[in-house]
């Protein structure tokens, strides 16, 4: 018993280490997102068009890093803001699909034709969910996004009393980034931190337990393995950068890279909590057509990357961990110490919910308050079910307009 359990951890501890450095850096980006992207430019682009709003918004997920349920409190917010619904539908199917963070520990345990693989999956499942929503019901024409002008470092000013070009001075680069860093450090890696550890726990599980014979038999590759992959990924919570070691260590075991696909797509845009919340926000046909273009897509994507593998002669097996190998040893081991050190106070706290002490939440900030019976999940991301109405910390933050500005408005 004590070798298997070591055998675990010392799989799972090998993973962490190649996975740390591209964590570190995908979190250091999302946080420069949080600063730079003004939600309200964002929000104008994505309320007309019934084809190019759809494509703005796929392309604008990629790069975000949040996952399935953390999506949905800014994807309601853009939709508030004006966004139709076939770009809600892209944005909330390619931001949890994808992200800077998954794109780079995808390089790290995979290899380079993986991590182009992904992200160009997760923006064809979201444009064709979005485009055939926008398709039976086109947006309306007078809609128009409403922007928010408020200021996303500190809400210092709400942009209707102060004019954009003054605004630019009351903070500088270096508190920009200074402040980015911050959030990375704290509020995104919180929302990241549990669902990442417990893929590397099941991705250690997987390496030691089980047979190299029975996922080479069932998940071998096909049409057939995929569609048994759909069935196991679609109910599964796990956002994309947990799901990243697994699927190294399915195809380690002996999966196809393109079944492996499918997982990574199906697996972070789908669980069963998510879908209930679409279905409160879109409606029974725009969530049906979620569903059924991010199936469709994986399937056809997933049997595509087989054929490039197949075509290449290249063994997924052999290059899988090649990126991590370029880096020095002590590399490796100092951003694993770095981001276990910031994992104390996120996983601290998620402990702490377990056994009725806390919240759960891990934000590891005080700026994220709970409102009405916000509720969080046990590994540390928010889950409330609300469908958005409760404020939460995302990188798409719509800021609270001060009530001077409401009244203006009116």
């Amino acid at each position: 018993m004590f070798d298997f359990l070591y055998n675990i951890l010392l799989a799972s501890w090998d993973m962490l280490q190649q996975a740390s450095i591209y964590i570190l850096f995908g979190l250091l980006v999302g946080g420069m997102l949080k600063m730079f992207l003004s939600p309200a430019y964002v929000a104008a682009h994505l309320g007309s068009g019934r084809f190019s709003s759809v494509f703005k918004a796929a392309l604008l997920g990629i790069p975000i890093p949040l996952c399935s349920c953390g999506v949905l409190p800014a994807a309601t917010s853009l939709k508030k803001q004006g966004a139709n619904n076939g770009a809600t539908t892209a944005f909330l199917i390619s931001t949890p699909e994808s992200g800077v963070d998954s794109i780079s520990i995808t390089w790290a345990l995979l290899d380079p034709i993986m991590t182009v693989a992904r992200p160009v999956s997760a923006f064809l499942s979201a444009f064709a969910a979005g485009c055939a929503e926008n398709f039976f019901n086109p947006p309306d024409a007078t809609q128009r996004a409403t922007p928010d002008l408020s200021c996303p470092v500190d809400n210092c000013c709400d942009g209707e009393d102060c004019s954009p070009e003054e605004h630019k001075h009351h903070h500088t680069l270096v508190e920009k980034l200074l402040i980015g860093t911050k959030y990375a450090a704290t509020d995104l890696w919180a929302d990241l931190a549990g669902w990442f550890f417990v893929g590397i726990l099941l991705a250690g599980i997987i390496s030691v337990l089980v047979p190299d014979a029975v996922i080479a038999r069932y998940l071998g590759g096909g049409l057939g393995s995929m569609l048994l992959m759909l069935t196991f990924g679609i109910p599964l919570y796990i956002c994309a950068t947990a799901s990243t070691p697994i699927a190294a260590a399915f195809i380690m075991k002996g999966v196809s890279p393109g079944t492996a696909l499918v997982f990574l797509l199906v697996g972070p845009a789908t669980n069963i909590t998510s879908l209930s919340v679409l279905f409160g926000l879109l409606g029974k046909r725009a969530t049906a057509l979620y569903l059924l273009s991010i199936a469709i897509v994986s399937v056809l994507c997933g049997l595509i990357v087989d054929a490039i593998y197949l075509s290449l002669g290249i063994s997924a097996v052999a290059a899988v961990g090649q990126a991590a190998e370029v880096l020095p040893g002590w590399v490796m081991l100092s951003s694993t110490l770095i981001l276990l050190a910031l994992s104390v106070r996120p996983l601290y706290s998620i402990i702490l919910g377990w056994f009725g002490r806390g919240d759960g939440c891990g934000c590891g900030s005080d700026s994220c308050a709970p409102s009405h019976d916000h509720k969080h999940s046990p590994a540390g991301t928010s889950d409330c079910g609300c469908g958005g109405a409760c404020e939460t910390q995302t990188v798409v933050q719509i800021q609270e307009i001060p009530a001077a500005a409401k009244e203006k408005q009116l």
